[in-house]
């Protein structure tokens, strides 16, 4: 049965890291006055109670992994480390100036491309001068992504030395031929000794990101790298279907055939099979693609209601404010999105000049933020209700309607305010999403703009 419905609801569809998701963003909506006004806004109602999140963009890599949809640069050349956290100090400045007091930092997140492409010294240079004109605020939750191959001992240090606690290490599978393909070697003993590493340091949240649906894997691939994961125990683990989109420019993904990645049924059973293992394991669903031990934060988070999604992913509390910082980097104030320019000439150029590098972003309008605290809810929490009327928009009924066909499928238990997910259908969270999706309903892509969903 449940195969059944994976094949009728796999189709392409957002991962809603955000809604309006970025391809339905009005860009003509907003500008960089509009976004000031709104991080003021949002700075002065929510900084002393929530604090703000910090997300730092570091997009230098060594070599492409072939997987990737990242925005990122390929270089060995490390002299390009300075003058780029000389660009993001110098924005943060430009945000300081707008911020009417001293900004709580509740949740800061670096993430790449590589940030252990850069140095220890030059990583607390980073995070020195991004706190030498801020407070951290009681709860806070300071997490890197790091390629196991370029973190070193001294990388991990100087990370707890400065308040971080969670790592999440890029592992994806063990398997020669696979590494092979999407340019990523990193054995299990390297990957063995980071994770120890950080262990040993005291992080109290080690995550491990692996991919299923990549080329040439099969299913004693996914077992093999499951039953290797669980020997070293990380507290979190983020299992993500791979996004094959090699029509988005710089991806990379060009350098394998659609011949060689594992066809529907078998990435289905790839899917199935690492889930069943998951929960044997003692892991615990969490939201899309992640899952956790009941003793990390992230699990405490989904029962005290307390889970949040944007554009870091899942996050174990909630800030209205989340300033982005770097290349490429996505900032949300609740009322409006922006996105810095994705060039790094262009975005050094713009952030040294003292402006805000924004090219373009997306001001919610009513009804937008109505349809996104629902996808929140439902992504977060697996329900939410329309019984009060700030949660209520005129097309309800036919979104309501939309959903008669999953309700009848087992997906969905529907009540006269009520939606809820069963814990059978978390798979197809990303569906039920696309019901309430007004923008995309409205306006179907006509070529294929999305990954899919399972």
């Amino acid at each position: 049965m449940q195969r059944n419905l994976i094949q009728k609801y796999n189709i392409p569809g957002p991962r809603y890291t955000s809604y309006p998701t970025v391809p339905y963003w009005d860009d003509d909506s907003t500008s960089t006055g509009i976004w000031k006004d709104t991080v003021e806004r949002v700075f002065s109602e929510s900084n002393t109670d929530e604090g703000i999140s910090l997300y730092i963009h570091l997009p230098y890599c060594e070599s492409l992994c072939t997987f990737c949809g990242c925005h990122k640069r390929i270089t060995k050349r490390h002299s390009v480390e300075t003058p780029y956290i000389d660009a993001v100090l110098r924005e943060w400045k430009t945000y300081r100036e707008l911020l009417t007091t001293t900004p709580r930092i509740k949740e800061l997140h670096l993430g790449g491309g590589t940030p252990t492409f850069f140095s220890p010294d030059n990583l607390k240079m980073l995070i020195d001068g991004i706190m030498e004109h801020a407070e951290i605020a009681e709860g806070y939750e300071f997490g890197f992504e790091a390629h196991p191959n370029s973190s070193t001992r001294e990388h991990i240090k100087t990370f707890f030395d400065l308040g971080f606690r969670r790592c999440s290490f890029g592992v994806q599978d063990y398997d020669p031929l696979v590494q092979k393909t999407i340019n990523r070697i990193q054995p299990f003993e390297r990957v063995r000794q980071v994770t120890e590493w950080a262990r040993e340091t005291g992080f109290t949240s080690i995550s491990h990101d692996l991919v299923f649906g990549l080329p040439h894997q099969t299913l004693e691939n996914v077992v093999d790298t499951i039953n290797k994961t669980n020997q070293l125990a990380p507290d979190r683990l983020a299992f993500y279907s791979y996004a094959h989109v090699p029509w988005v420019k710089g991806t990379g993904q060009r350098g394998f055939s659609e011949a060689d990645l594992p066809e529907n049924e078998v990435k289905r059973a790839l899917y199935e099979t690492g889930k069943k293992l998951f929960s044997q394991l003692g892991y615990e669903e969490i939201g899309m693609d992640h899952f956790a031990l009941k003793s990390d934060s992230l699990f405490q988070s989904l029962i005290n209601g307390k889970l949040h999604r944007n554009f870091m992913g899942y996050t174990a509390s909630k800030t209205r404010l989340m300033i982005g910082l770097g290349m490429s980097a996505i900032g949300d104030s609740w009322y409006a999105f922006a996105q810095n320019e994705k060039a790094v000439p262009e975005y050094e150029a713009r952030a040294n000049r003292g402006e805000l590098p924004v090219f373009r972003g997306h001001l919610l309008t009513d009804e937008d933020r109505v349809i996104r605290q629902h996808i929140l809810n439902i992504m977060c929490h697996f329900e939410t209700t329309w019984d009060k009327q700030d949660s209520q928009f005129p097309e309800l009924v036919q979104c309501l309607l939309k959903l008669e066909e999953m309700e009848a499928d087992g997906l969905v238990e529907l009540s006269e305010q009520k939606l809820v997910v069963p814990e059978v259908a978390r798979p197809f969270v990303r569906n039920i999403c696309m019901a309430f999706d007004l923008r995309l309903i409205r306006n179907s892509p006509d070529s294929r703009i999305f990954s899919m969903t399972i």
